[in-house]
């Protein structure tokens, strides 16, 4: 069975009819794309086309076209290879058992990329243009989506500033693009937990910093903290707050929750330093929905520790985009190292991400009319 959306794909269709969509003599034949999509790898292979717009200081967005994949031509100077003034986001299409393809609330994405640009003091890509960018380009590359479970057209838009210049101020040219890269899991071998490297050195952000923005430089920032984790066995690092090195903040890429044994939910305050998740949004709705309390506040990890020794906490889980969810199975660090649930998937950890994912391929309900078909 399958569930159709309030949204109007009409509504969709307007928005990317505002995309003229250039020839492309070059696509992929039929044989290597299967190839590509039964075997893809995350972010390593994209679809054959791509979004394009341009942005102007007193002229506006402009230019809004679908071409053909293809290196971007970019000055030496340009203002972003020097102060990095760019922003990304991160959705995904996915075909359902009829055939056709949905997003999963890219209003969402659509505002947060808007507040990432504003934190950056980049122009703000108007909700219209990103929602038409986005399914103008599936519209264009549909064939590109895999039909097995798990597997996706991850989508990326990212803007930055493009123009010639050394010096640090507001931008004159920004260019908008958005790339399509089908993709599979993201941890491969099933709902296995994780390690989680605890990083109290290095810091990704900090009080009034970029850390709520999805902006490049706080991943680049999360990468020392991470691979001094590998070193020590772990496939994530999760850093404490950069002030008093005291709190639980998020994973490099995804956010927090914690699950005590009364059934309560608590997940990392909002509070400026970490991404406001879509994933960790729709979680905390789909929990309240059942009734289960969740609460969003600072997370102490001496306490975090006890708890899990003494049973308090039951299960502890990551979550965003690129991974749905995720559980973890251990913390550690240079002064401890602690298992959770005895390195087994938690039953509400199963629960929800199967939920979660039942919405997006369309195999339950969705409640709270989160999915738009594109096509």
């Amino acid at each position: 069975m399958t569930y159709e959306s309030h949204h109007d794909p009409a509504e969709l269709d307007a928005l990317a009819a505002n995309f003229t969509v250039l020839p492309n003599p070059n696509k992929a034949s039929d044989a290597k794309r299967a190839d590509i999509i039964d075997k893809p790898a995350f972010g390593q292979v994209f679809s054959d086309s791509m979004a394009h717009m341009t942005w102007t200081k007193g002229e506006g967005w402009g230019d809004r076209r679908i071409e053909p994949y293809a290196p971007l031509k970019l000055d030496p100077g340009a203002s972003v290879l020097h102060y990095a003034q760019e922003i990304f986001e991160g959705l995904k299409a996915y075909r359902h058992a009829d055939g056709s393809t949905w997003l999963f609330r890219p209003d969402a994405n659509a505002e947060r990329f808007q507040n990432s640009a504003e934190r950056l003091y980049l122009p703000q890509l108007p909700v219209d243009d990103f929602l038409g960018s986005v399914a103008a380009l599936i519209k264009e590359d549909r064939a590109w989506v895999p039909s097995r479970r798990e597997y996706t057209l991850y989508m990326r838009p990212f803007m930055f500033a493009s123009e010639p210049f050394l010096g640090v101020r507001a931008p004159e040219e920004v260019d908008y693009c958005v790339i399509a890269s089908p993709s599979g899991p993201y941890f491969t071998g099933g709902l296995k937990p994780v390690s989680i490297w605890v990083e109290d050195q290095f810091f990704r952000t900090g009080p009034g910093g970029t850390g709520y923005a999805k902006c490049g430089g706080n991943y680049a920032a999360s990468l020392l903290g991470e691979y001094r984790g590998i070193a020590q066995g772990c496939e994530q690092v999760c850093f404490v707050d950069a002030a008093t090195k005291t709190y639980l903040e998020e994973l490099g890429g995804m956010n927090m929750m914690i699950v005590h044994k009364d059934g309560h939910v608590e997940t990392p305050s909002l509070n400026g330093n970490i991404l406001p998740g879509v994933t960790r949004r729709s979680l905390i709705q789909l929990m309240a929905d059942e009734g289960r309390d969740v609460v969003e506040t600072m997370i102490e990890l001496d306490q975090l520790l006890e708890d899990i020794k003494s049973g308090e906490v039951t299960e502890v889980f990551a979550c965003g985009t690129a991974a749905i969810i995720t559980p973890i199975g251990r913390f550690k660090s240079d002064k401890f190292d602690i298992e959770v649930n005895g390195g087994k998937p938690g039953e509400l950890t199963t629960k929800l991400r199967e939920q979660l994912l039942g919405i997006q391929m369309g195999e339950i309900e969705d409640p709270h009319n989160w999915m738009w078909k594109v096509c």
